[in-house]
Formats: structure tokens, C-alpha cells, sequence
């Protein structure tokens, strides 16, 4: 009889096991391809909160724009734990009837990408600052001095970049404006469950939210959505194997280089469920129908309903928790 007790007991054994293999192995392939998001943006580590906190006012001020109707806030919103973007096709300019040409990429974790914009024009989040506030179609100030003037006028200012340069004898200059910018924007770290189930935690993720995380990796979806950020860290042909209808050149723009014609960064899937639409031509308003489209230009394979139902239930469980309504 004891032998019997035995064995039931080692079945029972066996049985626990197998349950709890199954989220171990996904994650040893997840950490193949995958890993957690940093704490810190790096070349930031040693920005002061006086810095963040001027960057985080002139990141909302509308002053710096032309006519005082727009500021970074306007395109990248994060009122109210917003997703960092304006969820429109393209964004409105500050000058009425005008409107961008590209679809308005999310601010959260964009210090960690490769370089910013959809065709990787500025090396960094203060390069990817100055743009905007010259541009004639978003911000439409005509010139740097002109910023710097506008902005010296303004008390408030003269007294918080004092307190965020406190080394310099005229603290107010163009540089300065883009790095407090960019030094609030490196506090934009999202934080997300998908982080907790890398590092260990078997129930951070559900069941479906697992099975899902298989079916990306089983369709390929990480041989371009890798690393931290699930992309952000590559550039690749937009219909890489089956054409995608786009008249945008990309990196070609940049580089006038054959090869990268239709080429650009590829995005990041942290959020992605809030950040509709979808592409640089923000032309997909649904998170199902990008997973559709992204499987057939890019890898040849048309997906079923059931294979896009579960990678976006994964990709759902991508959004950071401050933002989930």
C-alpha cells in the first residue's frame, strides 16, 4: 500500500512540475530576445531635479510656439498619465490648416531608442528637442534668438534656469531650453508587468497574456521587435517582403542612400495598445489590424484570427500601469 502512496505522491510531483515549466522555459526564450527596461537613461544619470522640473514647465508652456497655441504637450500628450502622444494620424501645427507629415511617436522611453523621429535624424532627445520649436509646420518660431529673446522676457524663467545652471552667466540659451526639455523627457520610464515576468515573477503575466507572448515569438514578431523597449534599436524596410503603399522615402531622406529608401526606426511596443494609430502615416487605427499588417509586409505570413487575438492580448499587457484607465 505504501508503494501505491509513493507513487501517487511522485505523479502528483510530476504534475507541478510540468505546470510550472511551461512559464520558465517562455521565459528563458523571452530573455533570449528580451530585457528589462533600465531604471536610467544613460547620458542622464547625473541631471538635478531643478533641471527636470524646468524642463517639465517648458515641456507644457505653449509660449514656445508662435502664436502661444502649442506646446511639446500638444502633440506628445501626458495629461493625466497620457500615452505621450495625440492619438491623431498626424498632428495639428501651431499655424491653423497646417499639419505634420508623420505620425507623432510616443515620448515615453524615447531616451532609450537608437536616435528620435521615425527616420533618425537627431542623435539624442536635446537634438530631437530644438526641432520642433523651429519647425514652420509644429511650433513655427522663426529662429533661436528669437526663442531665446521670448523666453528671457518671461521672470519665472530667468529665476529657473538659474537654479538649473547655476555655472553659467546667461543660463537662457537654445541649448539649455532643449536640455531641460530633454532632461524631463529621460523621466518618462514606463513600468509594466511584461518587466516582472522577465525577471522571474511566473504570475505577472495571465495565461492568455502567455500564450500570446509564444505566439509573437513563434511568428517571428522579435527578429525586429527586440531589446528593452521591443524595438527602438533598428532601422528596417517598411514591406520588407510584400510591398507597403507609402510614397515617404524614410532614412533616404537623410542618408540619400538607395538602400534606405522606405526605411525607419522601428517602433517600440512599450504602450503600443494606447498609441493608436499606427505607422508613420498613422494610416492602422486598430492594434489587430497593425499585427495583420505588420505579419504580412514584413514577414510573409497571414496571420489567423486567433494568432492576432492572442499577440495583442501580450501586447496589451505591454501598457505601463500609470496608464491603463
Amino acid at each position: 500500500m505504501r508503494k501505491y502512496y509513493v507513487s501517487f505522491f511522485m505523479i502528483i510531483l510530476m504534475i507541478i512540475s510540468c505546470k510550472d515549466k511551461k512559464p520558465q522555459e517562455l521565459r528563458e526564450k523571452a530573455n533570449q530576445f528580451f530585457k528589462p527596461i533600465p531604471e536610467k537613461m544613460q547620458g542622464f544619470e547625473s541631471v538635478t531635479q531643478e533641471q527636470i522640473e524646468l524642463g517639465k514647465k517648458l515641456y507644457f508652456d505653449t509660449r514656445l510656439s508662435i502664436n502661444d497655441s502649442q506646446s511639446c504637450n500638444s502633440c506628445h500628450n501626458l495629461d493625466n498619465n497620457g500615452p505621450g502622444v495625440d492619438n491623431k494620424k498626424v498632428s495639428d501645427g501651431a499655424i491653423p490648416g497646417k499639419k505634420g507629415e508623420r505620425n507623432a511617436p510616443t515620448v515615453w522611453n524615447a531616451g532609450f531608442h537608437l536616435a528620435q523621429f521615425w527616420d533618425g535624424r537627431a542623435k539624442d532627445l536635446i537634438e530631437q528637442a530644438k526641432g520642433p520649436i523651429l519647425n514652420p509646420v509644429e511650433m513655427a518660431m522663426p529662429s533661436e534668438k528669437e526663442v531665446v529673446k521670448k523666453i528671457s522676457a518671461i521672470q519665472e524663467y530667468q529665476e529657473l534656469f538659474k537654479k538649473a545652471y547655476p555655472e553659467e552667466k546667461e543660463p537662457i540659451t537654445y541649448h539649455n531650453i532643449a536640455r531641460a526639455i530633454a532632461a524631463f523627457e529621460s523621466t518618462l520610464i514606463t513600468n509594466d508587468r511584461f518587466d516582472a515576468f522577465l525577471k522571474g515573477d511566473d504570475k505577472a503575466l495571465t495565461k492568455e497574456e502567455q500564450k500570446g507572448l509564444e505566439t509573437f515569438l513563434n511568428t517571428g514578431c522579435q527578429s525586429c521587435h527586440n531589446g528593452a523597449l521591443l524595438g527602438g534599436n533598428s532601422y528596417q524596410k517598411l514591406g520588407l517582403l510584400k510591398p507597403y503603399d507609402t510614397e515617404d522615402l524614410g532614412r533616404y531622406n537623410i542618408t540619400k542612400k538607395e538602400e534606405d529608401k522606405y526605411v525607419f526606426k522601428v517602433p517600440s511596443l512599450r504602450n503600443v495598445a494606447v498609441t493608436a494609430p499606427y505607422f508613420h502615416d498613422g494610416s492602422i487605427s486598430s492594434l489587430e489590424e497593425a499585427v495583420k499588417k505588420m505579419a504580412l509586409h514584413q514577414l510573409n505570413k497571414e496571420l489567423t484570427d486567433e494568432e492576432v487575438k492572442n499577440i495583442v492580448i501580450f501586447l496589451k499587457a505591454l501598457t505601463d500601469q500609470r496608464l491603463i484607465k
